[in-house]
């Protein structure tokens, strides 16, 4: 009859094992963080698209890299620096780009799904005709190009709960969206001043205390929109709006 395993012998077993897991785990988080200088040889000697999912890139200095459509989805960028940065048509679902700099930085044609700028600066960037169903709370966005940007509540992901673009006190004086969609947006307290708002769709948005002293709404829908407490003062295309009267708590707005 085999004797029975001696208890000592599995104690050390049990903790060489979970030694050797706790150091598997350890390399492969090392595996995921990369230096300045390590990415930048990376990006260069990729033969097409660079592949950086998941990669842990937050706080380093990347002003100017070339991400050209590179995959980025779930990468950490939190308070990265992306200035002048070139991502068109990178994809960038996913990624935390919390309090990250991005001014002036190019995202044209990128798709930013579910991705967190939060706090983040784009002043100045160009995201024209990017898919942007993320969360821009407290943004800056002054004078960014968002130029036929695909905003939209994403209807086909009800399952996942509403999936919009959030814009509560972000920053988008004298940006462009013309022709942006963003029906069903919540933008509470956002200052749209002097941004060029033609042919937008607002509609179903919550715009509440919204500045949008002179900003330029010609076409721009506001259908169901929710507009209390929103500022509309100098205004250009007023007799333009589509949907006005139908929009939320009219009565509440300020018109000058």
């Amino acid at each position: 009859m085999s004797k029975p395993p001696n208890p000592s012998s599995l104690v050390r077993a049990w903790a060489a094992t979970a030694s050797l897991v706790v150091a598997l785990g350890l390399a492969e988080a090392a595996a995921a963080e990369l230096t300045v200088e390590a990415l930048r040889a990376r990006v260069d000697a990729a033969s097409g698209p660079p592949d950086l999912v998941k990669l842990d890139l937050s706080g380093l200095d990347l002003a100017g890299v070339d991400f050209r459509g590179a995959d980025l989805r779930g990468a950490n960028l939190r308070g990265a620096n992306l200035e002048g940065a070139d991502l068109t048509d990178a994809n960038l679902d996913l990624v935390v780009l919390r309090d990250a700099r991005l001014a002036g930085a190019d995202l044209r044609g990128a798709s930013a799904f579910s991705t967190v700028f939060a706090g983040a600066d784009l002043q100045g960037a160009n995201l024209a005709g990017a898919s942007l169903v993320a969360n821009f709370e407290r943004a800056n966005l002054a004078d960014a190009n968002l130029a036929g940007a695909s905003m939209a509540a994403d209807m086909k992901n009800q399952s996942m709960g509403l999936m919009r673009a959030r814009l509560l006190k972000a920053n988008l004086a004298g940006a462009n969206l013309e022709g942006v969609a963003l029906s069903r947006c919540t933008a509470r307290f956002a200052d749209w001043s002097g941004a060029n708002l033609a042919g937008a769709d607002l509609s179903r948005c919550e715009l509440a205390g919204g500045d949008f002293t002179g900003a330029n709404l010609t076409g721009v829908d506001l259908t169901e929109a929710d507009v209390q407490s929103a500022r509309f003062v100098g205004i250009a295309g007023r007799d333009q709006i589509v949907g006005l009267s139908e929009a939320r708590n009219l009565e509440r707005a300020l018109f000058e």
